[in-house]
């Protein structure tokens, strides 16, 4: 049996894409899952097919960028169902690229204030429920730009950066309290935001991964909610690529 079975976790950004795939995978374990987003509808189709292969969900929404709608989301889970044993802040933008000189403020401002402080928002609010129910997991949504800058990309890269770094800090300051931290880096994943591309761009995306092609949803999936089970319980203020052998080259 999975130890996940009965815990209770939150997923941000989770009514697409990886966070929705993580959510489904995280109820397979048995944990009873907070779907949280900023789009209803999304996130309540994302309940609904956990739902479907009987686990446990809630929809809820919540702007990641509001420290308050950080708290009502931890709120939730605790009386919904009493405790929070696991965190995943996903909920994330990309913005249109740019060289750094010419970046405009505010998407500068915007990248940022989804990317980190989004996530600083939500560890806040995460941390006091998880202590003071004896501990729990954060898993923050970083990427392969959390260690490499990549062309155009400067506020994205510096926001991924900066995740890496608050998930050394959480385990730094409280391990001893029972909290467990870990960033995923993720490499380009096939959430349908590749069908904008030519064919030409796709091929080149699906190169740049020593495997030969894109992640999917699922493989990110799997790999979150593998580390959130207590068998990880040595592994703290990690930084785990799933990149196919991209930051291999």
């Amino acid at each position: 049996m999975s130890s996940l079975q009965g815990k209770v976790a939150v997923v941000t950004g989770a009514g697409a894409g990886l966070g929705r795939s993580i959510a489904i995978r995280l109820a397979a374990r048995g944990a009873r899952v907070v779907v949280a987003d900023i789009a209803d509808e999304a996130a309540a189709e994302t309940a609904r097919l956990i739902a479907e292969e009987a686990g446990e969900a809630r929809a809820f929404h919540v702007d990641v960028t509001s420290s308050a709608d950080s708290v009502a989301l931890v709120a939730h889970a605790v009386l919904m169902y009493g405790r929070l044993d696991v965190a995943v802040n996903n909920a994330g933008v990309a913005p249109p690229p740019h060289p750094i000189a010419e970046v405009p403020a505010d998407v500068w401002r915007r990248t940022l204030s989804v990317d980190l402080d989004g996530v600083f928002n939500g560890i806040q609010a995460q941390i006091p429920a998880m202590v003071e129910h004896g501990g729990g997991v954060i898993v923050n949504i970083a990427s392969i730009l959390g260690t490499v800058g990549f062309p155009g990309l400067a506020p994205y890269v510096a926001a991924k950066h900066a995740v890496i770094g608050l998930t050394k800090q959480i385990a730094v300051d409280y391990a001893k309290q029972g909290i467990r931290s870990i960033a995923i880096g993720p490499a380009f994943i096939k959430t349908g935001l590749e069908a904008v591309f030519d064919d030409a761009t796709r091929k080149a995306l699906d190169e740049a991964h020593p495997i030969g092609r894109m992640g999917t949803p699922g493989e990110v999936g799997e790999v979150v909610a593998a580390v959130a089970e207590d068998g990880w319980s040595f592994v703290n203020g990690a930084y785990l690529p799933i990149d196919g052998g991209y930051l291999s080259r």
